[in-house]
């Protein structure tokens, strides 16, 4: 067996595995990689997966669901474009790689960003507190959780002004209030589905109101939730496949059931991090992601003999961004807990043999 801590792709339960392979073979008569995106079979699967976001996390009534393509790397230009107004400026928090590119397409598209909080100057180990939010702005846009050095927001930015996140890599992973937010964007490769499709839960207020004279139709939502994510052909396999994992989700206890899950499996790691001599962890403690565990081998430390141990373990994933280095143990929703006791037991023995 392989216990996949890989930061994405993300690991998917074994029988979404199962039913995804099935359907690649046959789907209505035909493969889900050739069927029509207009079929009734199809539009079915799109309605179902728009409709068990809103189950997920309890989306209010005024808003839309829609998925579309580009990773949330396109979704750090369509956030900015669809939310840009009179003043033309907004605040962002920068709390890392991916909040750092969502700052750099704002600016292209020409938003006054004001980067009002950051965690830069010490490496991006902590989430920024204590910040003033402005209020000259169209708009607050923050990333939730930082894959990279394992940072994680537990308490939201309170405002006024409408509210923009990426919540690529924790989305599903823990309750939320949809309600506090104008637009929420994701990829679907951490928590949700396969690479290919981008989730965007829209507070319908915000349609075509930019002021942007640079609109590309298919970065404007507006269309896009007229057309019900079919202005153009969707990553059917992608959104079918989201589909499947959201019925799983939801007929095993839903999102607080996983968030439960994801405590338990967080809290085993860091309690041994913690403990053990041979292993430091990298960010804050008080901000300590529950999906990327960063951390690092004591200076001196064996590196060669851990990583022969973890791998002969059957884990894989492990080594840390290059960016930060050391290990990440990425612990996406379908992780079983199991995985996480077998790398522990694994560093408790390399420190029990090499302490």
């Amino acid at each position: 067996m392989k216990h996949n801590f890989g930061a994405g792709p993300c690991i998917l339960p074994q029988d979404v595995f199962k039913e995804a392979a099935q359907a690649v073979l046959d789907f209505n008569g035909l493969s889900i990689l050739e069927v029509s995106h207009r079929h009734k079979d199809f539009v079915a699967v799109m309605d179902e997966a728009m409709d068990l976001v809103k189950k997920a996390l309890n989306v209010p009534a005024g808003y839309s669901i829609v998925y579309l393509q580009g990773g949330a790397t396109l979704g750090f230009t369509i956030a900015a474009l669809n939310m840009m107004r009179d003043k033309k400026k907004a605040g962002y928090i920068n709390t890392g790689t991916w909040a750092s590119g969502a700052i750099k397409e704002a600016k292209k598209v020409g938003v006054d960003v004001n980067v009002f909080a950051s965690s830069e100057g010490k490496g991006f180990s902590y989430i920024p507190k204590g910040y003033a939010v402005p209020i000259d702005a169209d708009y607050i846009h923050f990333t939730s959780n930082n894959t990279i050095y394992g940072t994680q927001f537990k308490e939201f930015p309170k405002t006024d002004l409408p509210l923009v996140c990426d919540m690529s890599s924790d989305i599903f992973s823990k309750e939320i209030k949809v309600a506090d937010f104008d637009l929420i964007y994701a990829g679907a490769q951490k928590n949700l589905g396969p690479a290919g499709a981008t989730l965007y839960i829209i507070k319908d207020e915000i349609l075509g109101k930019s002021t942007s004279a640079f609109m590309p139709t298919y970065l404007d939502l507006k269309p896009q939730v007229e057309k019900e994510s079919m202005l153009n052909t969707p990553p059917v396999f992608s959104v079918y496949v989201a589909m499947l994992n959201l019925r799983h989700l939801l007929a095993n206890g839903g999102v607080a059931a996983i968030e439960a899950a994801n405590n338990a499996k967080g809290d085993l790691l860091y309690k041994e991090i913690d403990s053990n001599p041979l292993f430091n962890g990298f960010a804050a403690n008080e901000d300590r992601s529950n999906m990327n565990v960063t951390f690092t081998l004591q200076e001196g430390a064996n590196a060669e003999a851990f990583d022969k141990m973890w791998k002969e373990a059957g884990i894989v994933g492990l080594p840390g961004h290059r960016s930060v280095g050391g290990y990440r143990a990425s612990m996406y929703n379908a992780l079983p807990l199991e995985s996480v006791k077998v790398l522990v037991d694994v560093m408790k023995e390399f420190t029990r043999t090499n302490g």
